[in-house]
């Protein structure tokens, strides 16, 4: 069963396992999934299960603007970044939106953090 949790600005996580999302006020959707691996394909169907039985969302049509980081603790690890925001777009196909060519404005990075984990908040523009 999903646990929601609230952060301090009260705006509901939902989260199972590893994946955790919430829907912001403007539309946006914001997901994090723990740990991380060279192993893009990993995520797709890790998140595809979450969407489909934990966070159901209606996806929509329209230009999406695409933020995703993958965060490390040490060095950062050899991943290609296009592999890994390939897989996380294709994971959001029919929640977020209905095909990954709407995506319009695309940002990848790599970036230290307390927890190694992907980050991902996709905007409709």
């Amino acid at each position: 069963m999903a646990e929601d949790a609230k952060r301090e600005d009260g705006r509901a996580w939902t989260r199972q396992a590893k994946v955790r999302a919430r829907l912001e006020e403007d539309g946006s959707l914001e997901v994090q999934v723990e740990g991380l691996t060279t192993q893009a394909k990993y995520y797709k169907p890790l998140l595809k299960e979450f969407f489909r039985l934990h966070f159901p969302v209606r996806p929509r049509w329209g230009d999406w603007s695409a933020h995703i980081a993958m965060e490390f603790t040490g060095d950062p690890p050899h991943m290609d970044l296009d592999n890994l925001a390939k897989a996380m777009l294709d994971s959001v196909v029919g929640a977020a939106f209905h095909d990954d060519s709407q995506i319009a404005r695309l940002l990848v990075e790599r970036r230290s953090a307390d927890r190694e984990g992907v980050w991902m908040l996709l905007s409709p523009m």
